[in-house]
């Protein structure tokens, strides 16, 4: 089993999962959630939120694909 579709089942797993299997497994993998968990200093929650308010405000943005063909061409002058 991939490991696609293994995440796939655990999210649907975790939606009907009794209680005490919710915490078993929370149970597990409680430290690694805390290790991956990302705090934001003020300086990053202010550029982000900066970002967004751009983007709400109908700032200019760059799509995905446009964003992949400068990427390339950079990669390329190197």
């Amino acid at each position: 089993m991939n490991t696609s579709t293994i995440r796939k089942q655990l999210h649907s797993y975790l939606e009907v999962a009794d209680s005490k299997k919710l915490k078993a497994i929370y149970t597990m993998v409680e430290d690694d959630i805390a290790e991956n968990k990302k705090d934001y200093t003020a300086a990053e929650k202010a550029e982000l939120d900066k970002r967004v308010n751009y983007y709400l405000n109908n700032g200019k943005m760059v799509t995905a694909s446009e964003m992949n063909k400068r990427l390339k061409a950079v990669r390329r002058k190197k």
